[in-house]
């Protein structure tokens, strides 16, 4: 159906705005107490909230970062709880995941040691990102993993001549096979402009600058804004790769171009608004992710597409549902229009319908093409990140990140 979109958009409206808080609430709720590994760390749940082999359980660093992330959002909201999730989480990214003889974060740890022992720059940009939010909330050991992970992103990581990021070592720092990828270097992006806003420091944010250049102004716009994800040693695209289905599927990802819609206007926002091709992507990577990502028939994105731009893995994930709800509401505000408030509301549409797990709690992460329960890629529910920033960041100025945002208006208020 198409509401009529001329009067107050929804994220003005005192209900809907009730009405995301109330989802960030549930969401709190239901990740807090249950997460919580006594042992360090956190334990993935299932679809019921219990934890998933509880005994040993393999904590990724990428885990562990984003609920200190996440609950540094709920120590700003001031959620009781909140600190103490984020102490244990930066407790355990220091003490077991931290390499403290090469240097750099192990990929996966359990309660006997690394599991996997790679260092992934994916797993580094959340570490970025976990200190960086964790140093909003005034963390002790925030500094101090602030300067150590910038240290092994710039000394380790960092390519100057591709202003981006290699992908993967072994834990001794040796190389593995050439190959880059886009996924850790938007999420480096992201991190790069919280540590930004954290320190003041313009060396991140000149970096998320390079790899937006390289992601998006050039590959990406090469091949008509499909955000392209697997490249060789060179940067030059791999059509062919065939990875991890579940952090690197072949073919293109339609919610990582709404994650990039997104990043790019934070990004232009944060660096003055002096970078004039950024907007003019943002729209176009978002109206592609609507063409060519959305099953037109029963709603949501598909997971990824192959060189074709036909469905892949035609699952719907609820993370590029999510993303596609931020993106949406930064564009309502650079660049306003029926059609970004009308997708707005079709997305929350679609998640209301189908995604709230109403039985259990939180979010399902992933259902088939018909849109029912399925854990082919997930098996339960083991993260909070995408679904918390989905129903918070609507609520805030499309200016900086989450964080910075709920740092301003509490600085604001007597």
């Amino acid at each position: 159906m198409q509401a009529d979109t001329s009067y107050q958009p929804w994220r003005k409206r005192p209900y809907h705005r009730r009405w995301l808080m109330d989802q960030a609430d549930a969401l709190f709720g239901f990740f807090q107490n249950r997460s919580f590994n006594p042992r360090g760390g956190f334990f993935d749940l299932d679809v019921t909230g219990q934890p998933i082999n509880p005994d040993n359980p393999v904590r990724g660093i990428h885990s562990t970062a984003r609920m200190v992330h996440c609950f540094a959002i709920g120590s700003l909201l001031g959620r009781p709880g909140s600190d103490l999730i984020v102490d244990h989480g930066m407790q355990f990214l220091w003490n077991r995941h931290r390499d403290a003889q090469h240097g750099g974060y192990f990929w996966t740890v359990d309660d006997n040691g690394p599991r996997d022992s790679r260092k992934q720059g994916y797993g580094h940009a959340f570490v970025l990102l976990a200190s960086s939010s964790a140093k909003l909330v005034g963390h002790p050991l925030a500094d101090r993993m602030l300067a150590d992970v910038t240290e092994i992103l710039d000394t380790r990581f960092w390519e100057e001549r591709f202003g981006a990021i290699a992908e993967e070592f072994n834990a001794d720092w040796s190389p593995i096979a050439p190959y880059h990828g886009q996924n850790s270097n938007m999420h480096l992006t992201e991190a790069l402009m919280a540590a930004f806003e954290a320190t003041g420091e313009q060396s991140y944010l000149d970096k998320a600058e390079r790899i937006a250049e390289l992601i998006i102004h050039r590959r990406a716009a090469e091949n008509g804004y499909r955000v392209a994800e697997h490249f060789d040693g060179e940067w030059m695209l791999d059509k062919a790769y065939l990875g991890d289905r579940m952090f690197r599927p072949p073919g293109t990802t339609p919610g990582h171009w709404l994650e990039w819609s997104r990043l790019l206007l934070q990004l232009w926002a944060l660096g003055g608004r002096r970078i004039d091709w950024m907007p003019d992507a943002a729209e176009a990577l978002f109206a592609r992710a609507i063409d060519i990502g959305w099953d037109k028939d029963k709603g949501g994105f598909f997971y990824n597409l192959d060189w074709s731009d036909q469905p892949d893995m035609r699952n719907k994930l609820w993370w590029p549902v999510s993303e596609g709800v931020g993106a949406a509401a930064f564009l309502s505000d650079h660049r306003p229009s029926a059609f970004h408030e009308q997708w707005y509301r079709n997305i929350w549409d679609v998640i209301a319908r189908h995604f709230l797990d109403e039985e259990h709690g939180g979010w399902h992460e992933e259902l088939t093409e018909d849109m029912r329960p399925s854990h082919t890629l997930f098996v339960g529910k083991a993260d909070i990140y995408h679904a918390l920033q989905a129903c918070l960041i609507p609520l805030y100025p499309s200016t900086g990140s989450l964080t910075r945002a709920l740092v301003t208006e509490a600085s604001a208020k007597p």
